[in-house]
């Protein structure tokens, strides 16, 4: 690679990957500095739109472009405040699960439980017996600890 195209890579895919890869409160963030940064430059043009249409009256028309900047930056704050939201982690529904789970064992569904062939004709069941537990090590530990 030229050092040419590594300044071009360092310049343009850079930024862009980092913005990828920033977090919901970085997103926000960004989107309400620049809605911030688009209102204050609809008021200010706004304002001196209307200062100069004091001595000029036909720049009045002029003075709604500033108004409808401004009123676009208040949009893209809104946006950040309300709608970049961050990632809710995953509810927690054990409590649902084990009273399902419950259920099913009270009407048979695990009183003679589905087995399917392995390749050497072995079932389910047998082949989960013949492989060792991950935490049999652990259990045989605290057993000896009791």
């Amino acid at each position: 690679m030229e050092p040419d195209d590594l300044k071009r890579v360092a310049e343009d895919v850079l930024p862009q990957i980092e913005k990828f890869l920033e977090s919901p409160e970085e997103k926000r963030l960004r989107r309400v500095r620049a809605g911030v940064v688009v209102a204050a430059s609809g008021i200010g043009g706004a304002l001196l739109l209307f200062l100069l249409s004091l001595g000029a009256h036909d720049l009045i028309p002029f003075i709604a472009l500033g108004v409808i900047t401004f009123l676009i930056g208040l949009g893209m704050i809104l946006n950040g405040l309300a709608f970049t939201i961050p990632k809710k982690g995953l509810l927690d529904r054990t409590g649902e699960a084990k009273a399902q789970k419950e259920l099913e064992m009270r009407n048979g569904a695990y009183a003679n439980p589905p087995t399917a062939l392995g390749a050497q004709g072995q079932t389910t069941n047998d082949l989960m017996a013949a492989r060792p537990s991950v935490t049999e090590h652990t259990t045989h530990q605290l057993k000896r600890e009791s």
